[in-house]
């Protein structure tokens, strides 16, 4: 392969090493081979190199005059789990190269570095680094003919979490989705069901906060006839029908504590029993759970227990937010406008200038799901073939609280009143709603409960209106 070929093939390779005179030598061996490198001399500008250049293999020092070797490790890891990391160290230091291999290392060079067996090395790490992603892009494929839902975006974040759904996707390892309201979870939660080899079997998704505790666990577990009034027959619960399948346990923050020891026995065991039971039933199931809840913090509480925390946590993935990923925007919004021109039979819409702008400038609380119906909304009220800030009803809905004001001054003038009566007044409605919650949540230091008597509204009541409004 030619010099320019290589270059334009391979992201470049990041060397780390605090010995000048080493560093050059690394440096033009690869460059001879046509290789681009990126140098570091302590592991602070290793981290930075890794945002900046989205190198295709480290190769590093584990001994560093600021930092170490196994730090640049873990963080190359934590950036990529794929990236390849190739460590160098004294001979009478090999004991530490072993244990750099154990936390992901793919190999090691003992010093004095020979340039030959630094280039093979480097050659087999690029190799090994293209079969990955050509598996990766093959598997992504194969979901998708086999109705994997298509997760939208090219952010650095998220394709971090593609990653390790990818990782998690080969294993049966419980799976816990972390992430604010309205970031896609369940949509994850299926792509990962659909990369994984149960792909044949169901996937059964339950929300535990949307169930009242006294049926929740007969929707989990079923129950048998005549275990309660109104039993007239058996009823198999959700962890029955998602044998051999992914079971969905969607807001597992909300799960109740009464209920908790029997879904750690049923994760742990793979057994449980019917409401109104005796006989053991055993299942296959994969569990994968998703919450906006930091659990961490319930633990600490005691709202929530340790054990089951730790067993939902095995592999914890978390989705970004959609404001930390604004590049997205405009291709989320792009998707969207396709979808719901298809939808409603539509001729295609286009997105102004202005109205992009918008989007990107928009903090969205409410996330994906409030760019998506946001983006319904607008296609509804276009009638022409542009989308405009109007059609978007975002200009009178930023983050601040202060009054909703034009150019002019005056407090009406940004609010859309398109479409009929009943129409114009909901969105205002919704709109003093959320300010509202907004500001006694604000005035309640965040405590939820003494801002739901400020409103004069039960606690179940409050908090259904703030995952309405994106707040959680």
């Amino acid at each position: 392969m030619s010099a320019r070929t290589r270059q334009s093939v391979d992201p470049p390779i990041l060397i780390v090493e605090d010995k000048d005179s080493l560093r050059t030598m690394l440096r033009h061996a690869l460059e001879a081979q046509g290789h681009t490198v990126v140098e570091a001399r302590d592991q602070r500008e290793a981290e930075a190199a890794l945002v900046a250049s989205h190198p295709a293999v480290v190769l590093s020092d584990l001994r560093l005059t600021e930092g170490d070797g196994f730090g640049v490790l873990r963080a190359a890891k934590d950036f990529d789990p794929q990236l390849p990391v190739i460590v160098m160290t004294a001979f009478g230091s090999i004991a530490d190269a072993v244990a750099a291999m154990k936390e992901g290392a793919l190999d090691f060079l003992a010093k004095p570095v020979d340039p030959d067996h630094l280039l093979l090395m480097v050659e087999r790490a690029l190799a090994q680094r293209r079969l990955a992603t050509e598996n990766l892009i093959l598997r992504e494929e194969l979901a998708q003919r086999r109705g994997a839902p298509q997760i939208v975006g090219d952010d650095a974040k998220l394709k971090q979490v593609s990653v390790a759904l990818h990782r998690a996707a080969a294993t049966d390892t419980t799976v816990l989705l972390e992430g604010e309201s309205g970031t896609g979870k369940e949509l994850f939660a299926r792509a990962l069901h659909a990369l994984s080899a149960r792909n044949d079997g169901p996937f059964i998704a339950i929300n535990c906060a949307a169930i009242p505790e006294t049926l929740l666990e007969t929707e989990l577990f079923g129950h048998e006839k005549g275990a309660f009034t109104g039993a007239s027959q058996r009823k198999s619960g959700k962890f029955e029908l998602a044998h051999r399948g992914t079971l969905f346990l969607d807001e597992i923050g909300d799960l109740p504590l009464s209920l908790q020891p029997k879904i750690l026995r049923a994760l742990e065991e793979k057994t449980f029993e019917r409401v109104g039971g005796t006989t053991p039933l055993h299942v296959d199931v994969r569990v994968v759970a998703a919450t906006n809840r930091n659990l961490k913090a319930a633990v600490a509480a005691r709202q929530y227990r340790e054990d089951l925390y730790f067993r939902l946590s095995v592999f914890p993935i978390v989705i970004p937010p959609l404001r930390d990923r604004p590049s997205d925007i405009p291709t989320l919004a792009r998707f969207f406008i396709d979808k719901f021109c298809r939808d409603l039979n539509k001729r295609p819409l286009v997105l102004s200038p202005a109205a992009e702008e918008d989007l990107r400038t928009y903090s969205w609380p409410g996330n994906v799901r409030e760019l998506q119906n946001c983006i319904e909304r607008a296609a509804i009220l276009t009638e022409g073939d542009t989308i405009h800030p109007r059609h978007l009803n975002l200009s009178f809905r930023g983050p601040s609280l202060g009054a909703l004001v034009d150019e002019d001054g005056g407090p009406w003038s940004k609010i859309d009143l398109s479409g009929t009566l009943a129409e114009a007044s909901r969105r205002t409605l919704n709109e003093v709603e959320r300010r509202k919650i907004e500001q006694a949540l604000k005035d309640a230091g965040g405590n939820r409960g003494r801002a739901a008597e400020v409103l004069q509204v039960s606690y179940k009541t409050f908090t259904a209106k703030l995952r309405e409004y994106g707040f959680e």
